[in-house]
This record gives structure tokens, C-alpha cells and sequence, in this order.
């Protein structure tokens, strides 16, 4: 079976560009003497899981507790649910930390103390990281401020959590303007946990473990500060437009693309209609900042095997399953993609574009398939014994 006679829109994953870009991480960091603990949000695919465990990963980092008892179901040992402990999560966290070393996230003092509570009641130890706001401003605690000490004085006192140490997220990174700024925000992500880490340990807390990461980060590091342990690259697996606009790989590192059809190109339009649209790639407009045109992704030429950005056409409307591709000068699509014709779109955000799809169709660089892998896209985390079913509803009963 061949691209060619796949239905679309399909999500296409070119495994030899997948191979070479999990080998190449783990080479990097092993040079740099630090573990690899890849963010497996960005793929939900055990096949590529285990394969980043073969080739020396120390264990994932996910975004989900759907997501952790999935990849533990797999057979993963050793995972962090990098995202801050919800309270209605602290029972399902502590059963599934029964059958692996399950690490979670905390950055307030509410949510401590609940899971210390909870672990002294079950008469459990957990795994805890402390998560600290490097600039993203998203979550985190201020690694200058008061309450970063009094929250980490409460777990090094707790019999029932162990402190593995302080966890970071450069999301910002992905606003960097140039180069230069996003090494400077590699560099000052490792210092302020570094500080934060002197800091605290000034005071007697002990702090085993500085883990950091995001995939631009660490592609413009050329090294890493001595006392970094662990980095959590997610993206690197596949990249996207988004890494080939800050510089973080090529475009023949883009592992991941979504083949689509063009199903609707009307005489003298400027524009034509293809079979992907929101729920195919996403509305992530990417970092419109670094972007000629505004985009919801890339068209890619791919000829000779040898693969281009189309520069006269740009993706600028999505509605639910239609995407609609515009010229960016008149008479640029003369004679060209016309219905029928299958384009390969360079996904804006491969993390949240592999969320939309049920199945990566693996191909080789001819573009042969050679296997399909299944995506853990689900998102609701149920104790389905707990819930009833709607068939123990009253026969005349409506639900309105």
C-alpha cells in the first residue's frame, strides 16, 4: 500500500526522519550527561514510547492522568505527570502509583498537603516535583518568592512525600524573535532553577533533581549548566513548522504531515479547498511573529524525494473539515492543484494536530506504508463501574 491510496485526510509519519530524530536527541543528552525524559503528550503512541525506552530514554513525562495510566498499561515503569496535581485527582494519582514509580507536580501548598493527607492515610510514599515559573507565566511558583520556600519546607517535612526535586517549562521560548533571544531564554531557564535550587538548600531542603526542557530550548543549548539532570523534550519526535521557524531543525526533520486532497478549485479562483480542516490540524496559528504570511500550516512540494515549502499559496481559513488554501500573489495557482491533486500539509503544532487523529500511518521515504499505530487520544479520565449507565434510567423517563 502506497500514500497514494490512502483516504484522506490522513496523519502521515515518515519513520526513517522519526528514527533519526529520537537517535539524535538521545545522543545530545547523553553528551551532555543528563537523562532524557521525553514529554509524550506531543505523540500518545506506545510504538514510539517504547522506542524512546530502547534507544535509552529514563522514562516519560506526560500532560494527562489518562495519559499516565495508558503508558503505564504499556508497560512504562517510570513516568512524571507534569501538570499541576488537581485535588479531584489525588486518589486515582495514588492507586496507579501502587504499580509504578508515578512522579507528580505540585506548585501550592493546597494541593501539598491534600496529597500528603491522602498518602498518610493510605500509608504511602509519592514521588513529588516542585514546579517553578521560569518566565512562561503560565503555572509555577516564583523561585524568588517566600512561597517557594514555605512549599518546599512543607514536603521536605512530610513523612509521605519524597522530594525529587524542582521542574520547569520554558513555554515562552516559543515567542523568541531570533535566535539570540532563544538562547537566552535556554540559558536563563537553567539559571533560575539553579538559584532556586542554591536557594533552597541554603535553607536544609535537599534537592536532588533539576529537570527542564522544551524542544526549542534545547535545540538552541549547545550545553547545559553543570547540575541540570534531566531534560523533557516533547516535539523533537516529529517537529513541525513551528521548530523550522525558530530554527530549531530542518525541513527534512519534519517527521510528521497530513496528506489531504484537493476537493474544490473553481475557474480563475485565487484560492482552492482541500479535505483538512480544523479537526485535521488544528486552529494553532502558530508563531505568526516569524511567519511571511499568516498560516495555518505549510504546503510542501515534495519532488525527487527532496521536500520545499510552496511560497505562492498560503493556509488561511479553516472551518471544520474545510481548509481553504490561498494565493499569496494573483495567478499563482494557475494551472496548478487542481480537484483531485493529494498535498501534504506541514502541520503549525504536530502536538496538537496528532491529538485530532485516530491512527499515524507510518510510511517508508518512498512513501510505502508499512504499519498503522493507533493515537491515545482519549481525554476524560472515568471510573466507568461508578457512573450508571443509561439504560438503568426509568423506561419513561427523557432526558428533556
Amino acid at each position: 500500500m502506497h500514500l497514494d491510496e490512502l483516504p484522506t485526510p490522513a496523519l502521515v509519519l515518515e519513520y526513517p526522519v522519526l528514527l533519526r530524530n529520537l537517535q539524535l536527541m538521545q545522543q545530545r543528552t547523553q553528551l551532555w550527561g543528563v537523562a532524557l525524559r521525553p514529554h509524550a503528550k506531543t505523540h500518545k503512541c506506545a510504538e514510539i514510547a517504547h522506542l524512546q525506552l530502547r534507544l535509552g530514554a529514563i522514562g516519560l513525562t506526560v500532560a494527562t492522568l489518562t495519559e499516565a495510566y495508558f503508558f503505564a498499561n504499556a508497560g512504562v515503569e517510570d513516568i512524571t505527570w507534569a501538570f499541576p496535581l488537581p485535588l479531584w485527582a489525588v486518589e486515582p494519582a495514588l492507586e496507579l502509583a501502587r504499580h509504578i514509580r508515578l512522579r507528580l507536580l505540585l506548585d501550592n501548598i493546597t494541593a501539598a498537603k491534600a496529597l500528603s493527607d491522602a498518602c498518610a492515610h493510605h500509608g504511602q510514599r509519592v514521588h513529588v516535583w516542585l514546579e517553578v515559573d521560569c518566565g512562561a507565566r503560565r503555572s509555577g511558583l516564583d523561585p524568588k518568592s517566600p512561597l517557594l520556600l514555605h512549599v518546599a519546607e512543607f514536603v521536605a517535612r512530610s513523612p509521605w512525600l519524597e522530594l525529587d526535586g524542582l521542574l520547569t517549562h520554558a513555554g515562552h521560548a516559543y515567542r523568541a524573535a531570533s535566535p539570540e533571544e532563544l538562547r537566552l531564554i535556554a540559558l536563563q531557564e537553567q539559571e533560575l532553577l539553579l538559584e532556586a535550587s542554591h536557594r533552597l538548600q541554603q535553607a536544609g531542603i535537599p534537592i536532588l533533581g533539576i529537570s527542564i526542557g522544551s524542544t526549542p530550548t534545547i535545540m538552541a543549548s549547545e550545553t547545559l549548566l553543570p547540575g541540570i539532570s534531566e531534560v523533557r523534550p516533547g516535539n523533537y519526535v516529529f517537529y513541525d513548522y513551528t521548530q523550522v521557524l525558530l530554527g530549531s531543525c530542518r525541513l527534512s526533520d519534519c517527521a510528521l504531515t497530513v496528506l489531504a486532497t484537493v476537493v474544490s478549485h473553481q475557474p480563475s479562483a485565487e484560492h482552492f479547498v482541500i479535505d483538512a480542516g480544523a479537526l485535521a490540524l488544528s486552529l494553532d496559528p502558530g508563531p505568526q511573529h516569524l511567519m511571511p504570511v499568516p498560516s495555518f500550516g505549510a504546503v510542501m512540494e515534495i519532488t525527487d524525494g527532496t521536500a520545499r515549502l510552496d511560497p505562492d499559496v498560503r493556509i488561511s481559513r479553516l472551518t471544520q473539515e474545510h481548509g481553504l488554501v490561498a494565493a499569496t500573489q494573483p495567478g499563482h495557482l494557475e494551472k496548478r492543484y487542481r480537484v483531485g491533486d493529494r498535498v501534504r500539509i506541514l502541520e503549525n503544532h504536530s502536538c496538537l494536530t496528532a491529538a485530532l487523529h485516530d491512527y499515524y500511518w507510518v510510511c517508508d521515504s518512498a512513501g510505502n506504508i508499512m504499519s498503522c499505530w493507533p493515537i491515545a487520544r482519549q481525554r476524560s479520565f472515568v471510573d466507568k463501574s461508578a457512573v450508571p449507565s443509561f439504560r438503568s434510567l426509568p423506561e419513561d423517563s427523557t432526558p428533556f
